[in-house]
């Protein structure tokens, strides 16, 4: 027989368990993108600058 601190117990559980599911998919879906985009812009204008940098020299 389960008792009330076993069943609290299997609730915190399964909350937690929970939380880090909704939290990796997240961050699958929307940080991950993001900051795989930011890096890329980031990347591509750098280069504009040093050719920038290149042809007024």
């Amino acid at each position: 027989m389960f008792t009330f601190e076993q069943y609290l117990g299997f609730i915190a559980f399964a909350v937690i368990l929970g939380i880090g599911f909704w939290l990796m998919i997240f961050l699958l879906g929307f940080v991950i993108p993001y900051w795989i985009g930011g890096s890329i812009l980031e990347a591509l204008k750098e280069k504009r600058e040093a050719k920038k940098a290149l042809r007024e020299k």
